[in-house]
C-alpha cells in the first residue's frame, strides 16, 4: 500500500454559532490542510498519482475558503464551520473531483493552530 499526502493552507475568519465562549466571536485563522491518498499500485512511471494535479484540485477548491468569512459561503450556510465541518467539507469536495482509479482519497486533516486539528475519514 502506498500513502501520499500534500499540505496546503488557506486564510479565514469564521464564527462558531451556539458556541458558549470567545470563538463565538469572528475571529481568523491560517488553516493548514492535509489531504491523503491511498493506492495499491503505481502507473507505468512508478507514480501513484501526480502530486501537480493533486496540488492543483486541491489549490481550486481551497480558493473558495480563501479571505471569506467561512460562515457566509454556501458550504457552512447550515452548519457551523468547525474544523470538523471543514475537514469533512473538504473531503467530500475532493471526492468528487477525484477520478483516478489507482488511488483514493484516504483522509483530510484540519489544522486551526500548529496544535489543534481534526481528521476526517470515511
Amino acid at each position: 500500500m502506498y500513502e501520499l499526502a500534500i499540505r496546503s493552507h488557506f486564510d479565514s475568519a469564521h464564527y462558531l454559532r451556539g458556541y458558549q465562549g470567545r470563538c463565538e466571536n469572528l475571529h481568523g485563522h491560517r488553516w493548514q490542510v492535509e489531504v491523503g491518498l491511498r493506492a495499491t499500485e503505481l502507473n507505468e512511471i512508478g507514480l501513484a498519482f501526480d502530486f501537480t494535479e493533486l496540488k492543483a484540485i486541491l489549490k481550486d477548491i481551497l480558493g473558495g475558503f480563501d479571505h471569506v468569512c467561512l460562515n457566509d459561503i454556501q458550504s457552512f450556510k447550515d452548519i457551523n464551520p468547525s474544523t470538523e465541518n471543514i475537514a469533512r467539507t473538504i473531503y467530500e469536495l475532493l471526492e468528487s473531483k477525484l477520478k483516478d482509479e489507482r488511488a483514493g482519497l484516504s483522509h483530510v486533516t484540519v489544522w486551526e493552530s500548529p496544535d489543534a486539528c481534526a481528521t476526517y475519514r470515511k
